[in-house]
Parts: C-alpha cells; structure tokens; sequence
C-alpha cells in the first residue's frame, strides 16, 4: 500500500468491512515448530491451550473452539460398501503413500477421527492431475498431531469447509474419480506429525484393523457446520488451523511466522504464503520502515488504512503499525475484505481475471481501481507499479508456500527416482507459460518455462538432491548423454538445437512422449517427443 496511486484511490473509495471474529492469543514455542510471541499463553500440547483469565471472554465468542483429543478411530467407508485395492508402499515405480477403497461413485466416505478440516475442495493441482481435490483432516491421537487425508472426489462430493470440526463417523465426502484416478476409489493417507508440517505418511492399515465401521446411516447428511475460529490459536507450524500449515517453516523471522499463520486463517481465499509475499514486496519483511508516501511498518499500511483494520492482536495494550501481530492480522483482515469485495464483482460480471492477482492489485492500487477497469487495472501509473507489483507478489509466493500445500507430490528427502520427476513435473499440467518462470520451489511470476521446469521436477523427484543449473543450455552440461530411444522417465530430453545448445527441454515420460512448457500463450503439457531430440540422464 505504499504507492502514492493507492493513496489517491483509496481517498476516493468506500470503505469495505467484513466481520472476522479476533481474540487476543499469543504463542508459545513447541515442538512442532510454534514460536514465541507476547503475551504467551502457556500450552498443554499440540493445537491445545489453557486459557488464561483475561482471555475466557474471547474463548466463549461462537465457534471459537479448541482442537481436542479424538476418540477411537473408525474406518473411512462403511462395511460392504468399497473394496480394498491398492496397499502402502511402492507402487508403478513410485511410493504410494496411502490406501485406495474402490466403490461406486458417491459411496458415503466418513471420518477416521475427530478433527477439523485444513482442507476441503481443490488440492490446487488442476483438473485431471492428482487428487483434483482433497480434505485433509487435523487430529490430536495420544498427545501429537495426526492428518488424514481423503482424496479423488468430485467437487460436489466434498461435503464440509475448510475450518469445520468432524467427529469420527461424521459423512465429509462421496467417493469420485477425479484428478489422476484410474477409476472411482478413496485414496486415504495418515500422517503422523501432521501432512502440511512435514510429518511422515505411515500405512493406514496399521491403524485401521479392528477398527469399527462408521456409525452414521449410509447416505446421511453432512455433519452440522460448525467453524473452529479464525484467531484459534495456532501450535505445530499451523497444525489444526485452516490455511495455518500454508506457510513454509523458516521462511519469515520466527517471531513473525506464528502471525503469519494466524492472519493467513482468517479467510479461505487469502493463505499465510500469500501474505508473507506480500509483505516482502512491501517492505523485505524489515521493520520500522516509512515510505516517502508515509506508509509504514512491515506491511506498509497508510496510517488511515490501518485504523481501519488494526487492533491490539499482541495483547500489549496499544494497537500499533509497528507491532509485528498488530500489523500482520491488519494485513490479513484488509485482504480478506478484499478478496470477499472482488469475489462479489466476479460473481456478478462485472470483473474478470484470476482472483488472488486482482486481490493483490487491489492492496495495491484500490479496489476501486480493478471495480473501474473491470479487471486489472492498466495505463499510467496502473501499468509502471500496479502490474509489476502484482508479479512481483505472485512470484515471491512460493518461496513461502509450505511444501504439500496443495496436495502436490511429496518426495521423501534423499529418495530419487524417474517416476516422482515425472509426478512432479504433471501436476502442474495446465500451468501457463511464461519466461524465466520456475525453480525448484515451483511456480513462479505466476507459471514455468521449459528450463524451470525441468529444474523443479528433478529436484523434487531427487528428493532434493540434485539442483540443476537454469538454462537448457546449461542443463545440457549435466550428466550423461544416452541414446534418444532409452530414454526412460525421469531423463532430459533437449531440442530445437542452435549453435549455443538447445532453445528446449523437456522431461521424458517414456514410450515416445514427454511433459514440457512448450512457448510463449501455451500450457504445461503432455506431448510426444520432438524431431531431432537428444537426451541425458541427469541422476
């Protein structure tokens, strides 16, 4: 909010206000990976508090509910009503890191534990790729976090929200066949140490035998909606928060990163990674900065922007631009408003474009600004700092995305193998091009090219060990050359060849065919291998 044409257009708009239940909360350090932020409140274990005097009042606030212990666990499907098909372990060349329970499409799935949803909807991997879409269930079993992760079904079938508590038994979904299903089935994972904070996947089968069948009546409705509160406090790197476990674990200052987490919970549209990005853009995440606009603080609030939205999160007695909580949760509570503003205008047609970019144009510029352009806005001013503001955002992002996040592969580190480069490199089918786009953290400037590309699938197939260099020139360089027809998956595949090296490359899928970022307005995709092809087996 620092340009002097977000100044001017946020004077000329009306003020947009959302209701978000707060409470003062403050964390403590665990073993999870929570941190230290002031006043504390001491812990009991993860995703569990005991809540001092001056804070009983906002623990009553409706459905500002705790994370507590789960009871037994149940088998997700009822007797009779899927059949097992595929265990734990290595499959196709790869690690299957769940169950499957095949079943007719809409076959009632159920919930293994008391817990609240981190996930529900889209895993973010697009059509076709992957779950397509998930929930991811947090629970505490015995004292430490737990995940259970549900996944393939169809958008319909996801019957609950992210934030909503389940008790074991409770209809969450109905079996589908979407993302990279071979045919209608449940894929069921657990995770102990929580999936989005790096726990390990561990065979569900050890967990489930003997395990009773759900309770409910086959068919019955979904679970009465009941929210576990934005400003819940948040332990384990997010655990049991939704959109808490969104953030990367070290990506901010550690006294930052509890806030971050928190903000990103206050809304499903805007994430903890998105924030910190954003925070980056505005300030590098350095405190006490003023701009010659008068904006201040880490997230760079005009001071009247920010009476808007400020409150005393930290619970030190002062609401200030310059309090890490205070400014953070200001930033969240903006955003949200935001996002709940553009949302509207694109329901009703009168903006298009991708949200989270018009989300981010609008702190910049004002939401009037996208509202008058329909869209993003451009000329002037809106082209020289809005525009690249918003790519600079969206490109800072997946420094901070936690890995997994969005129900992508995840690779155990120091294991390898062709098929997880593979894996990586399609779930991002569908990713636009653009140049000088991706790493190994992922997308980035909002897509990959070839050359990105390549580098995030072998070091995400590597189990991070192998980093490429960034050109398909260089790429060339590494490794060993092998002849184009034992080319295997995994393997490099160079082409459209110039006196410097290779303009292109790709990852070979085996069978002829490859997954690349072909050009300039094209997508991530699947296509057979190119004329004149050479390849190399770089790990």
């Amino acid at each position: 909010m620092k340009t002097a044409i977000g100044q001017l257009i946020y004077s000329k708009r009306a003020k947009v206000t959302i209701a978000l239940f707060t409470a003062t909360t403050a964390l403590s350090l665990t073993a999870c990976g929570g941190f230290v932020a002031q006043p504390v409140i001491k812990r009991s274990g993860c995703g569990t508090s005991s809540v001092s005097e001056s804070d009983k009042d906002s623990a009553a606030l409706p459905g500002n509910t705790e994370l507590k212990a789960s009871g037994p666990i149940t088998q997700p499907t009822r007797d009779g009503t899927t059949t097992f098909t595929s265990g734990f372990g290595p499959r196709w060349g790869t690690e299957h890191r769940g169950v499957d329970f095949a079943g007719p499409v809409g076959t009632p799935i159920y919930a293994a534990l008391d817990g609240v949803a981190v996930k529900a909807g889209s895993s973010g991997e697009g059509p076709g790729v992957g779950f397509e879409n998930w929930i991811v269930l947090d629970s505490i079993v015995d004292g430490k976090p737990v995940s259970t992760v549900y996944g393939h079904m169809f958008t319909d079938g996801v019957l609950i929200k992210e934030g909503q508590q389940v008790k074991a038994g409770d209809h969450i979904a109905a079996i589908g066949n979407a993302g990279g299903s071979t045919g209608p089935h449940l894929h069921f994972e657990y995770w102990e140490g929580g999936r989005l904070q790096g726990g390990t996947a561990i065979d569900p089968m050890t967990k489930l035998g003997g395990a009773p069948s759900p309770a409910g009546e086959p068919g019955g409705g979904a679970p009465a909606v009941q929210l576990a509160a934005s400003s819940s406090s948040i332990d384990c790197a997010g655990f049991g928060v939704a959109g808490g476990g969104d953030l990367k674990a070290g990506s901010v200052p550690p006294e930052m990163e509890p806030w971050f987490r928190k903000a990103g919970s206050l809304c499903p549209q805007i994430k903890p990674s998105l924030l910190a990005a954003d925070a980056k853009a505005e300030s590098g995440l350095v405190r006490g900065l003023t701009s010659v606009s008068g904006a201040e603080g880490i997230t760079q609030f005009m001071p009247g922007t920010f009476a808007s939205y400020g409150q005393d999160d930290d619970g030190n007695g002062k609401i200030s631009i310059h309090d890490d909580g205070d400014a953070i949760m200001a930033q969240g509570r903006y955003f949200c408003a935001i996002a709940a503003q553009v949302d509207g205008w694109i329901a009703d047609g009168s903006v298009k474009g991708d949200p989270k970019s018009l989300y981010i144009a609008s702190y910049n510029a004002g939401e009037g600004a996208v509202k008058n352009a329909g869209g993003m806005p451009s000329g002037g001013d809106y082209t020289t700092q809005t525009q690249p503001y918003v790519a600079k955002v969206l490109a800072y992002e997946a420094e901070f995305a936690a890995p997994g996040g969005s129900g992508e592969l995840v690779v155990p580190p120091g294991s390898e193998s062709g098929s997880q480069v593979v894996d990586a490199a399609r779930q991002f089918l569908g990713t636009p091009y653009v140049w000088g786009g991706g790493n190994i953290n992922g997308i980035s400037g909002g897509g990959f090219d070839c050359s990105g590309l390549t580098s995030y699938a072998i070091y995400k197939g590597s189990g991070n060990k192998v980093t490429l260099p960034r050109t398909s020139e260089q790429q060339w360089t590494v490794g060993v050359e092998i002849p184009i027809d034992q080319a295997q998956p995994g393997d490099l595949v160079f082409g459209s060849w110039e006196p410097s090296g290779p303009g292109h490359v790709g990852i070979a899928m085996g069978n002829g065919r490859m997954v690349h970022a072909p050009t300039f307005g094209d997508v991530v995709k699947e296509a057979p291998l190119m004329d004149g092809m050479k390849a190399r087996r770089v790990m």
